[in-house]
């Protein structure tokens, strides 16, 4: 029998001049950037938020706080690798990541594939286990006046049980 599990996650960050757009492990050229503790990549914060779900582990805040000044300026993938590995520790595998970054602009879709291929790298998992889709918010809200970017992540992963 085999255990599956499905996990949601989902965040925010300001969008700031002085900052670089990491989003998915990469750095997309923009004039403007997000703001936050770490290195403010909201693709990969929401897809460990999915993975520490799924595997009922806690959000991201839990495990790398923002007030600690450990992650002051963190690379993201840093925090992806050891989300992966708490799963490995509890007996999980990623079973795929479907993730939607929205966004007003730039248009992201040229950079999808360098963020998947970065992705599974970190993950351990092929290419084809990590979906990344691209909207904007057709000029509505924070995203569509371009003061923010989101993302949200959905993960399923699984437990062999003897």
């Amino acid at each position: 029998m085999t255990d599956i599990r499905i996990g949601q996650g989902y965040d925010v960050h300001r969008l700031s001049e002085g900052y670089p757009l990491m989003i998915g492990g990469i750095e997309v050229p923009h004039h403007v950037g997000s703001e936050g503790h770490s290195d403010a990549d909201v693709l990969i914060h929401a897809i460990c938020d999915a993975l520490l779900g799924a595997a009922a582990l806690g959000d991201i805040g839990t495990h790398f706080p923002d007030t600690d000044p450990a992650y002051k300026g963190i690379d993201s993938k840093k925090l992806l690798k050891q989300v992966v590995e708490l799963l490995q520790e509890a007996g999980y595998a990623i079973g795929n990541i479907d993730a939607t970054v929205c966004l007003q602009r730039p248009k992201i879709k040229p950079y999808i594939p360098t963020m998947r291929e970065c992705l599974a790298q970190v993950m351990g998992v092929h290419v084809s286990q990590v979906s990344i889709k691209a909207t904007t918010t057709e000029k509505l809200g924070f995203v569509g006046r371009e003061e923010g970017i989101s993302a949200l992540a959905i993960a399923l992963i699984y437990k062999n049980q003897a």
